[in-house]
């Protein structure tokens, strides 16, 4: 989309951004990505249609408390008007670091809590403003999206009561089926990838690499991540490996089927540099399982990337595994909360989304088309043609 083309489409309406809990970070970095995008912008948004939608602002940030009683019940308070405003809610529902007090106790708060406070946000509105979008970058629930047996459908209701509160738009990444949209087919639901930032990322932080199919390649840990594995080799131009876990259905330990081999099914990787791929790092046990195998395989460098580092068992083997040689770098992003200490480790690399973020956001109060950063096929192939030259 051009410059030109996008500010000449005058902003639905002011725009406003709530960051809930750790995401005020994130929210931050949003504001001022926003801010400068708008200040470069100045000489085409001279309009008064663009001043009366208060367009150039200090903060777009609004201010706002979720508040708790002693026994753990809480609201919401937002202190500033939001009548007629485009609001934006970013929100993360796995921020671990989140705690309130609980009769007398600090409680961590859960998931469901964090949703909760989303949805508590949204009820202060009270209808005021003239469009709700809902970005969470890791959707709730998303895991549970599908029924095997008499189970919860926990993902379809979360969008569901989102619609049914006033939620037009919900914008998620690297959805671990995006499917699931199927629950609100009259809503706006978009799911964004974050193939670009990663391969400039990598790009950026390792010189010594060649993008080709001679040196490079593309692995997906189990059969899930084939898609997204795929789709980064045709785009890189190298091969693409996955490891076919097969599981015992004999068995079940607390509530998942026990791994009962694993086969890796693709070309040689020895000398090759070799990004394993997920959507998420979870405990880490399938990436590190996966990592060793590469290992084996003699590969040169190995890469872990996973879009959303939730290490709910601790990072503690993500240690081990780097000290026992397995990986050379891990890569994940700010989209939800990531421990201090693990930006201070050796080996990783934090991608930041904020400016993406700030572009959809700007993209859509102004209600154009985000078909153009949806898909970043052209802007990955001019990443590597340009590093190819300079090699």
């Amino acid at each position: 989309m051009s410059t030109k083309n996008f500010y000449n489409t005058i902003p639905f309406a002011p725009l406003k951004v709530a960051a809930l809990g750790n995401d005020q970070e994130l929210g931050q970095k949003v504001n001022h990505a926003i801010q400068k995008r708008r200040m470069e912008a100045a000489g085409h948004c001279e309009k008064p249609a663009f001043m009366a939608a208060g367009y150039h602002k200090d903060n777009y940030l609004i201010d706002f408390d979720c508040p708790r009683f002693g026994t753990g019940e809480g609201k919401a308070v937002i202190h500033e008007s939001i009548r007629g405003t485009d609001l934006y809610i970013i929100a993360d529902p796995v921020n671990h670091h989140a705690s309130y007090k609980m009769f007398g106790q600090q409680t961590q708060a859960s998931p469901d809590d964090l949703f909760t406070n989303l949805k508590r946000i949204i009820m202060a509105c009270n209808g005021s403003p003239r469009r709700i979008t809902v970005i969470m970058p890791y959707l709730y629930e998303g895991r549970q999206h599908i029924r095997l047996l008499d189970e919860s459908l926990d993902c379809a209701l979360a969008l569901q009561e989102l619609a049914d509160m006033g939620a037009e738009n919900i914008i998620t990444f690297d959805a671990h089926d995006d499917r699931v949209q199927n629950a609100v087919p009259n809503h706006g639901f978009d799911n964004f990838y974050t193939s670009y930032q990663f391969i400039q990322n990598i790009l950026n932080t390792q010189p010594d690499i060649t993008i080709d199919e001679k040196h490079f390649a593309v692995i997906s840990p189990d059969e899930g991540g084939v898609k997204r594995a795929v789709y980064y080799a045709e785009l890189l131009g190298v091969d693409m490996g996955m490891f076919y876990r097969r599981l015992d259905y004999s068995k079940s330990i607390n509530g998942k089927h026990p791994v009962a081999s694993v086969a890796f099914l693709g070309k040689p990787l020895a000398g090759k540099d070799v990004i394993i791929l997920d959507d998420m790092i979870a405990s880490g046990t399938t990436m590190l399982d996966a990592a060793r195998n590469v290992r084996k395989q003699n590969a040169r460098k190995i890469f872990l990337c996973a879009t959303f580092g939730l290490f709910s068992d601790g990072i503690e083997s993500i240690d081990l595994a780097y000290k026992e040689g397995l990986f050379d770098c891990l890569y994940t992003t700010n989209l939800c909360h990531c421990p201090e200490s693990l930006l201070k480790k050796p080996y990783y690399h934090n991608v930041d989304l904020s400016d993406y973020i700030a572009l959809i956001i700007d993209t859509l109060n102004h209600n154009t088309s985000v078909n153009e950063i949806l898909d970043a096929t052209g802007h990955i192939k001019k990443l590597i043609q340009e590093r190819n030259k300079s090699i």
